[in-house]
């Protein structure tokens, strides 16, 4: 989900001098990458194995939230901004990017001899479609609020407006032009999320299936669905029609969906893998010290979420004991021991304020563990609502073995230091997607990924009226200071209200926090792969060398 475990993809805000610089025109270069011919890879046969670890939720880039479905959609399309090899955000589709003196109006022209993956031109209507379509309140996409920086978006996708009221129009088969409610100088950044990606409109009006197979999905970015088995392969091929094709090193991208940790493990150890990510536990320590195994920073916060409207965490103090009760340092180092880090905030390490520090560094921690305070505050909360027990409670995760040893140890914390029996329960990654979205739990587990370094893309997520937001918590207070961070200019100062608003977010807790995350791979000797901080590697920069 956007991540869920959002994959996502992030930078600096203030690493956009290329993008909304001192011009008001942005000139695309071609996105860095490397020469399909590159030394090292000639005549050798570049097809990569990697997994999935399960179905893909969707490759509808309207509908998807999850990093496992991202996975493959950043494959298969490309947006009017995109990210180079050294992670940067660059005009994708886009040729050159005018903004207004204002900075309130982006006029985009498309690249020539831009195509769909069936040899149709790919056209300034597509991104307007497409776009209105997210918007669009039947279709009921959950990452809608992206766009909500364009003026109209919100009213039309919230049924208080039209489709004509949104200011996202082409003007002719090469221009597109986008007027957003205020300045908003990360609006590159925000429009990389994949919600931003255009469809090909006849096969999406004429087929309410179009993204469940294969033979049916029509592509612009750099390859196309070949073969789909689901629930057991996808197969990628270089899209021969995607404009930048000579910058595409891979030519064949083999997804298997193999969700248990050991058996994809073993399949790396014995070849069948090229590369694999989220090692199993027991192994990390060994692995470390592979030449091959790589540890990447990951802008994400890995979190269990309550549903305030189900008891007993309908009581703030109840949520908070439960909080309280936890102890993460114990979680990183004797459970995920993969060099993730204890979480005492929502927003993730990464984030450099106009102070020169991190975001996460100008608030102290909002959360210890405290067992003691942690009693105090279940009796209390107890008390406030005349249960003389606490209602039962099920603890929900998604089946793998790095979440459900963390499950454990959640639910031995929590008879330890509260006296509470926990139970737990596991579903397969995509009907627990479905589980989670309908927010049928009392706490579940959840990752989150920004798709930009910014707190917003974390707080966002909690808007009242968001989407995302299976909390069911809403705080008028945090709405507005959001609506504010979004549109101060001054950034010392929009900083500081989106301070404000986390720690508003981090008194109601609505989740609870466990560590911010990172990701560790695997990848075969025989490959060169390029791994970028807070981004999924981009497979069709990698090169198979012998």
């Amino acid at each position: 989900m956007k991540k869920f475990a959002l994959t996502a993809a992030a930078l600096l805000i203030a690493a956009l001098p290329a993008l909304a610089g001192c011009s008001n025109t942005q000139d695309a270069a071609k996105p860095e990458g490397g020469a399909a011919s590159s030394a090292g890879g000639a005549g050798i046969k570049q097809e990569i194995r990697a997994n999935l670890s399960g179905e893909p939720y969707t490759l509808d880039p309207a509908i998807a939230t999850d990093n496992t479905s991202f996975k493959v959609i950043n494959s298969l399309y490309e947006g009017l901004y995109t990210f180079d090899k050294k992670g940067e955000v660059v005009p994708g589709s886009a040729a050159k990017v005018d903004i207004s003196p204002d900075g309130k109006t982006y006029t985009f022209t498309l690249r020539d001899n831009l195509k769909w993956s069936n040899g149709k031109p790919v056209t300034a209507k597509d991104f307007e479609y497409s776009w209105k379509r997210v918007l669009n309140p039947q279709t009921a996409a959950t990452n809608a609020f992206y766009l909500y920086y364009i003026k109209g978006a919100e009213e039309y996708n919230k049924g208080k407006g039209t489709v004509d009221q949104v200011k996202a129009t082409a003007k002719d088969d090469k221009t597109f032009v986008v007027e957003l409610n205020a300045p908003t100088k990360f609006f590159p950044k925000v429009a990389v999320n994949p919600v931003f990606l255009p469809v090909y409109q006849p096969t999406v009006d004429t087929n309410k299936n179009w993204a469940a197979e294969a033979k049916d999905i029509v592509s612009n970015g750099a390859y196309t669905a070949s073969k789909w088995e689901h629930n057991t392969s996808l197969v990628l091929e270089k899209n021969d029609n995607y404009w930048n094709k000579d910058d595409v090193t891979m030519q064949t991208i083999n997804y298997k969906m193999i969700g248990d940790q050991n058996t994809y493990y073993q399949m790396f150890k014995s070849g069948e893998l090229d590369l694999i990510d989220t090692l199993p536990i027991d192994v990390l320590a060994q692995e470390k010290s592979n030449k091959d195994f790589t540890l990447q920073s990951d802008f994400s916060t890995y979190v269990y979420t309550f549903n305030v409207t189900q008891k007993p965490f309908t009581n703030a103090k109840i949520r908070r004991a439960f909080a309280l009760a936890i102890d993460r340092e114990a979680i990183v180092n004797n459970v995920s021991k993969g060099g993730q880090k204890p979480a005492y905030g929502l927003v993730a390490e990464g984030i450099k304020t106009p102070a020169g520090k991190d975001f996460r560094e100008e608030r102290p921690p909002y959360l210890k563990f405290d067992a003691t305070e942690a009693k105090k505050l279940l009796a209390e909360g107890l008390k406030e609502e005349n249960w003389a027990t606490l209602p039962p409670v099920t603890l929900k995760y998604n089946t793998q073995d790095g979440h459900k040893k963390i499950a454990e140890a959640l639910q031995a914390m929590f008879k330890e230091n509260l006296g509470v029996d926990v139970k737990l329960e596991n579903q397969e990654w995509k009907t627990y997607i479905d589980t989670f979205k309908q927010s049928n739990f009392q706490i579940a587990r959840m990752s989150w990924s920004g798709t930009f370094l910014d707190p917003l893309a974390l707080l966002d997520l909690y808007l009242g009226g968001s989407p995302n937001n299976q909390t069911k918590w809403v705080n008028p207070k945090y709405d507005e200071l959001l609506t504010q961070g979004k549109t101060e200019q001054d950034e010392n100062k929009r900083f500081e209200i989106l301070h404000q608003a986390e720690d508003i977010f981090m008194q109601d807790l609505p989740v609870i926090p466990i560590y911010f995350a990172s990701k560790n791979y695997l990848k075969s000797k025989n490959f060169e792969i390029p791994f970028v901080p807070n981004q999924e590697p981009n497979l069709r920069w990698a090169k198979k060398i012998s």
